[in-house]
């Protein structure tokens, strides 16, 4: 009989809005100093919206679950579901606001970029600080020392202060400390969107190898399905703070899809949207305006819309790129702008991307702002994941009559008709 790990009881987290704590200790004395003389928030992003002093927000509402020895759990929702926020709960960061959580083993947990690392202490030396608060000796980290090294890929500055590591580098030993120090429970929470593909796998065969052979259980949340597909045996669906779905991974995928329903905004405000971990903030998108009455395309169209952006100053080579995602999760395809000038301010920037070739079915974009920086490496300066969605219907243009597109069985791209270079009689 499996061993209980996990219990989450009834739990409720409510957040009382526009009060002390919210963000640094500087931008609150700004904001007191504003509200004190009736002046607008100064640190309050343009276009967001200004909560009233003691609004609330129920960002979980009544859920419950247990997780057994060795399972590997999948957390999925919309942005805004509460899954991170139920992460935290479970890794102790913040209190329930009701309900209780028990635990029965020591947790590893990835909650974002850098979470648990000091940046003035060397790579080794947060190795030996994360390994301590898990409660390990000196001399069992030791004999897991080499291990965590190689397969981070970080050995040539694992002696370097990690406040210089690039965000991809962080991931790569913040994972490997969490998959070799001896925690019972792992919670991971998108992190692994940062790292580069091969190393995505790594930790995705990894996680499984420890949950089977070690028998470590597991909390993965991901946007892309994939990937839980590979790693989990039973998904959680979340929306709008509540539990509504625990069980078979493919139904929950399908539950997932369903309370995500394609919803058209002429207008998009970016100002308020999740953030991909590792930008610089020197750009962001402020929002953008879609250039039709609806998000429903044949695969002869063209995606439109006009992006503000909002720049702290003025750069040379920035380009917009955009990663076209299927309502699943799997990657289509990648588009970059050309390069551009923006200038101190709000930019506008006009976005033409040709849909040829799409299969019927649901879309979205992950957009990002890069800059090319003097050594020509490129900074991301804002991502912002699981955005602009549409779909594609009609891709009859293409000559395919009599039968619906199934991306199951042939993919998300439609190619055009065989074009037969003789007669077939000739065959």
């Amino acid at each position: 009989m499996q061993e209980l790990m996990i219990a989450v009881s009834h739990i409720v987290k409510q957040y009382r809005l526009g009060q002390i704590g919210g963000t640094t200790l500087r931008d609150e004395l700004q904001r007191f100093g504003a509200r004190i003389r009736h002046r607008e928030d100064p640190t309050k992003r343009i276009g967001a919206r200004e909560y009233q002093t003691g609004e609330t927000f129920l960002a979980l509402d009544d859920v419950s679950f247990e997780v057994k020895s060795g399972e590997r759990v999948g957390i999925i929702g919309r942005n805004g579901a509460g899954k991170s926020t139920l992460l935290k709960l479970i890794s102790r960061v913040t209190a329930p606001t009701g309900g209780w959580i028990g635990l029965n083993g020591r947790v590893a947990s990835m909650l974002e970029v850098g979470t648990g690392f000091h940046g003035e202490l060397t790579g080794r030396e947060n190795i030996y600080m994360n390994g301590a608060i898990l409660g390990m000796s000196k001399r069992e980290i030791d004999r897991k020392m080499e291990d965590i090294i190689e397969f981070s890929e970080c050995r040539q500055f694992i002696d370097t202060p990690v406040k210089r590591y690039s965000s991809g580098m962080y991931v790569k030993l913040a994972f490997s400390v969490a998959a070799h120090l001896d925690s019972e429970i792992m919670i991971m929470d998108e992190v692994l969107a940062v790292g580069d593909m091969a190393f995505q796998k790594k930790c995705l065969d990894k996680m499984s190898d420890v949950s089977k052979a070690q028998g470590r259980t597991i909390l993965y949340v991901s946007h892309n399905m994939n990937t839980i597909r590979q790693l989990c045996d039973r998904c959680i669906v979340l929306d709008h703070g509540r539990l509504i779905f625990d069980g078979d991974v493919e139904e929950a995928i399908s539950r997932y899809m369903d309370a995500g329903s394609l919803s058209f905004e002429k207008e998009v405000d970016f100002a308020s949207a999740s953030r991909l971990p590792g930008t610089s903030g020197k750009i962001v998108f402020e929002k953008a305006v879609i250039d039709r009455e609806s998000n429903i395309y044949t695969a002869g169209e063209s995606f439109d819309m006009t992006c503000f952006i909002d720049a702290n100053d003025q750069y040379d080579g920035i380009r917009l790129m955009m990663i076209l995602f299927y309502q699943d999760g799997t990657r289509v395809g990648k588009s970059e702008s050309e390069n551009f000038h923006v200038h101190k301010g709000i930019n506008e920037v006009r976005v033409s991307l040709p849909l040829n070739g799409l299969a019927d079915g649901q879309y979205y974009f992950e957009i990002s702002i890069l800059q090319r920086n003097r050594s020509f490496a490129r900074e991301k300066c804002d991502c912002i994941p699981n955005v602009l969605p549409f779909a594609i219907y009609n891709t009859e243009v293409f000559g395919v009559t009599g039968e619906r597109w199934q991306s199951n069985y042939w993919g998300h791209i439609m190619l055009k008709p065989i074009c037969l270079l003789f007669p077939p009689e000739h065959l």
